[in-house]
C-alpha cells in the first residue's frame, strides 16, 4: 500500500506529464489553474501568471481562496466547489471579479471542469478569460451612452434618425412642445407625411441632396404651433455606412426676433417707425427698376415741416417728437398701401408713389397731404398748427437715378418754401439752376473773409424834422472773383444756414465800429450806427463779450450803436435770446425792430422786449402814396410807437411824395434811395461833409 506522500508525488508526476497541460502551457491568452480536492493548486499555466501576478512556483500548493478569491466571496466560492465535488452540482460559467497579487480586481469569465484521475482523485480546473479590456470597453460605452443621454436632456433640439427615404425610425427631445405631431403619429412614417406640404418639400429636397452628395445641409422654416409662430433651423447629415440620415432641429424663434429687432433698427426710424433714409432710398431704387421695366411713372415728394424748429426750440423736444410721430401718422393715412412714406431725418420726410398716371393723379395726393395738415395738432393741452412745404420730382421727366430725383425734389421743396410755405412745387430746370447757384455761393463763401472779399457799405439815416444826417446803417456787400457781385438776399440766408454768419457778423460789427469812431472824429458829430444781428448770431454764447470788447477796443460809446433785430430772432423764444437782449440793453446799446408789420406777433414783442426804435418795412412805405390801407397802417404804427416812447424809422423811401407824407405823419427818421444808396466809407464821409456845408 502506497504512503500518502508517495501518492502525492505520483499524482504530481501524473499532472506534470499530463498531455492536457502541454496544451494549456502553449496558450498564454487564457489562464488555466488546476486544484485538488482540497482546493490546493496543482497546475498554474503561463496565462495565470500573467493574469494574476503569481508565478507557478508561488502558486503551486497554495489554497485557491488564499491566492485569488476576494475575501467577501470566499465562503460562497468554497461552498460551491465543495457541493460540486461531493454532490456533482456543477458551477455554471459566469463573470466574476477575482484578485491580483497586488490586490487589484481582475474581472474574468470563468469556466470550470472536474476530472477524475486514475487514482480516483478529483481535480478541478478553472479556465479564466481576462475581461479587463471588455469591461473597459463596456464602461466606455456606458459612459458615452450616459454622456449622450445627459447631452440630449440638456439640449433643447429635436433629434431624428431616419432611413435614406426619410422614414423616421427614432427621435429624442427634452422639449416635446416643439414636436409638430405626437411620436405615435410620426414614428415609422416618412418625414414628408408629418409636416405641411411646403415644409415637407424642403425636407425631401435636402434629404435627397445629403444622400447623393454626402454633405451637411442647413435651412430655416417656420411652423404655426399651439404656442404661436415658431422659427426652426434644420441640419441634415448622412451616415453613409449605416444608410441612415440624422436630422437635428433647433428652435431659433428668439434669435429670429432679435435679428428682426436689429434689422428694424437698421432700416426703420426709431421715433416714427417709418422707413429711414437708407430703406426709403433702397425702395426708391427698386421702384426705379420696376418703372423702367414696366414703362411706368413714379413720383417723389420731398416734404419739410414749416417752422418745426421754432416749435421744437420753443416748446421742447418732447412736444417736437410727438409732432413728428403724429405727422408721420397723417402722411401714412393719405398714401396707398403700396406707396412708401419715409423719414429722411429731422423734420424731413419722403413719399414715393408708384405707377402714377399723370400730374392730376399726383396733385390729388398732394392736395390731400396739405389738407390733412390744416387740422391743428392737439398735444398736451395745446392746439398747434403745423404746415408743410412739398417738392415734387417725377420719373423719368426729372431724373432717372435715386440721387438725381431726390436732389430735384429737394430743390422743388425749397421753391415751395420761397412761395410762402404750406404749398407745393414741381421741379423745373430753372429751379435746378437756382440750386446750383446756391451751391456755388456756399462753396465760394468758405474762405471769403480770409480773401477780403467782403466790404461794409453804409446807408445814410436822415432826421426828417431837421433834414440832417444823424447816422447810417451798416450793410454788407460781397464781390467774388468767380461769381461777381452777390446780393445780400442771396448770400445772407446761406450764411445763416451754414453758420458762417457768425464770423461774418463779427466782421461787420468790428468794421462798422471802427469806421464810426473815425467818422465821429472827422466830422466831430455824434453819428449813430445801425447794425443787423441775425438769429444765428444770438445763439453765439460769445456775442455779448465780443460786442463789449469791440466797443472798448474801437473806443465807441454803446449809446451810438443800434442793433436791428428781425421778428425771426424773437420767435425762437429761447431764454438765451431774452438774456442777450437784456445784456445788450444794459450795455446801453439801442434795440431796433426791423421789418415791422411783416410778422405775426410784432406788437407783443414790443411789449415784452426793451425796443428803442421801430423800422417800418419798405413794402408799406412804398404803398402810402397809392394805397389808403397802407397809409392808414403806417399812420397807426407811428402813433402806436410814439405812445410807447419808441422812435420810428421808415425804410425804402424813394420819392419826395413819400417824404412829405412821412413828415406829416411825424415819422422820426428816413432811409432810402431818395437820399442815397448804400456807399463806401470815403463816399459817406464826403456825403456828410457836403450836407454840413448847407
Amino acid at each position: 500500500m502506497d504512503s500518502p506522500i508517495d501518492t502525492t508525488l505520483l499524482n504530481h508526476q501524473f499532472i506534470v506529464n499530463d498531455p492536457l497541460h502541454y496544451l494549456f502551457d502553449a496558450v498564454k491568452a487564457i489562464a488555466v489553474q488546476g486544484y485538488d480536492e482540497e482546493r490546493c493548486v496543482i497546475y498554474w499555466n503561463k496565462g495565470s501568471e500573467l493574469l494574476y501576478g503569481y508565478t507557478s512556483e508561488e502558486a503551486l500548493g497554495q489554497k485557491l481562496e488564499d491566492l485569488i478569491i476576494p475575501h467577501d466571496i470566499r465562503k460562497p466560492v468554497v461552498d460551491e466547489i465543495t457541493v460540486w465535488l461531493q454532490k456533482g452540482t456543477e458551477i455554471p460559467a459566469s463573470e466574476i471579479t477575482l484578485r491580483h497579487k497586488n490586490g487589484k480586481d481582475v474581472p474574468v469569465f470563468s469556466s470550470h471542469v472536474i476530472f477524475t484521475n486514475k487514482y480516483k482523485n478529483k481535480q478541478l480546473y478553472c479556465i479564466d478569460v481576462d475581461l479587463a479590456d471588455v469591461k473597459a470597453a463596456q464602461a466606455l460605452v456606458i459612459y458615452k451612452e450616459r454622456m449622450l443621454k445627459a447631452a440630449f436632456e440638456t439640449i433643447p433640439d429635436l433629434f431624428f434618425l431616419m432611413d435614406e427615404e426619410g422614414v423616421i425610425n427614432y427621435y429624442h427631445t427634452s422639449n416635446k412642445k416643439n414636436l409638430y405631431k405626437l411620436p405615435k403619429d410620426f414614428i415609422g412614417k416618412p418625414m414628408g407625411d408629418c409636416l405641411p406640404t411646403d415644409i415637407a418639400d424642403k425636407f425631401i429636397k435636402h434629404i435627397k441632396k445629403v444622400v447623393k452628395q454626402n454633405t451637411v445641409e442647413c435651412f430655416e422654416y417656420k411652423l404655426t404651433m399651439p404656442q404661436g409662430l415658431v422659427y426652426f433651423e434644420a441640419r441634415i447629415s448622412h451616415l453613409h455606412e449605416y444608410k441612415q440620415v440624422v436630422v437635428i432641429i433647433r428652435d431659433i424663434t428668439e434669435q429670429h426676433k432679435s435679428a428682426e429687432i436689429i434689422k428694424h433698427h437698421a432700416y426703420y426710424d426709431a421715433l416714427t417707425l417709418l422707413p429711414n433714409r437708407f430703406l426709403a432710398l433702397d425702395r426708391l431704387s427698386q421702384l426705379l427698376r420696376e418703372a423702367e421695366r414696366n414703362n411706368e411713372k413714379i413720383a417723389i415728394f420731398f416734404i419739410d415741416l414749416d417752422d418745426f424748429k421754432k416749435v421744437n426750440d420753443t416748446l421742447g423736444h418732447e412736444i417736437g417728437d410727438k409732432l413728428l410721430i403724429e405727422s408721420a401718422n397723417r402722411l401714412n393715412k393719405v398714401v396707398r398701401k403700396e406707396d412708401t412714406v419715409g423719414r429722411l431725418g429731422g423734420d424731413e420726410f419722403i413719399v414715393l408713389l408708384k405707377d402714377v398716371n399723370d400730374n392730376l393723379n399726383v396733385l390729388t395726393v398732394v392736395e390731400n397731404l396739405l389738407k390733412c395738415f390744416r387740422e391743428s395738432f392737439s398735444l398736451d393741452g395745446r392746439d398747434l398748427t403745423l404746415t408743410l412745404s412739398l417738392g415734387i420730382a417725377l420719373y423719368p421727366d426729372n431724373g432717372t437715378t435715386s440721387s438725381e430725383l431726390l436732389r430735384n425734389a429737394d430743390i422743388a421743396m425749397y421753391q415751395a418754401k420761397s412761395l410762402g410755405r404750406n404749398t407745393y412745387s414741381f421741379f423745373t430746370k430753372k429751379m435746378n439752376k437756382s440750386m446750383l447757384r446756391r451751391l456755388e455761393i456756399e462753396e465760394q463763401m468758405h474762405g471769403a473773409l480770409e480773401r477780403n472779399e467782403f466790404e461794409v457799405h453804409y446807408q445814410p439815416k436822415i432826421d426828417i424834422k431837421h433834414n440832417s444826417l444823424v447816422g447810417a446803417e451798416a450793410l454788407l456787400r460781397w464781390h467774388n472773383p468767380s461769381l461777381g457781385n452777390i446780393t445780400p438776399d442771396e448770400f445772407i440766408p446761406i450764411a445763416e444756414h451754414t453758420g458762417l454768419i457768425v464770423p461774418i457778423g463779427s466782421f461787420v460789427i468790428k468794421q462798422a465800429l471802427n469806421f464810426l469812431h473815425r467818422w465821429q472824429n472827422i466830422q466831430q458829430n455824434p453819428y449813430t450806427m445801425a447794425i443787423n444781428i441775425s438769429p444765428r448770431q444770438f445763439r453765439d454764447t460769445e456775442l455779448l463779450t465780443f460786442v463789449e470788447n469791440t466797443l472798448t477796443t474801437e473806443n465807441v460809446s454803446a449809446k451810438s450803436i443800434e442793433f436791428e433785430i428781425t421778428e425771426g430772432v424773437l420767435m425762437n423764444g429761447q431764454s438765451y435770446i431774452q438774456e442777450a437782449l437784456i445784456g445788450l440793453n444794459k450795455l446801453g446799446i439801442k434795440l431796433s425792430m426791423d421789418d415791422f408789420g411783416t410778422g405775426y406777433s410784432s406788437l407783443s414783442y414790443l411789449r415784452r422786449y426793451p425796443f428803442d426804435v421801430l423800422k417800418i418795412d419798405r413794402s408799406f412805405v412804398k404803398g402810402i402814396t397809392i394805397d389808403k390801407a397802407d397809409l392808414d397802417l403806417v399812420k397807426a404804427i407811428i402813433s402806436m410807437a410814439h405812445s410807447l416812447g419808441i422812435l420810428v424809422v421808415a425804410e425804402g423811401v424813394e420819392t419826395k411824395e413819400q417824404v412829405i407824407i412821412l413828415h406829416e405823419l411825424n415819422c422820426d427818421y428816413l432811409q432810402g434811395y431818395y437820399y442815397n444808396k448804400p456807399m463806401t466809407e470815403p463816399n459817406l464821409i464826403a456825403y456828410s461833409k457836403k450836407l454840413l456845408c448847407f
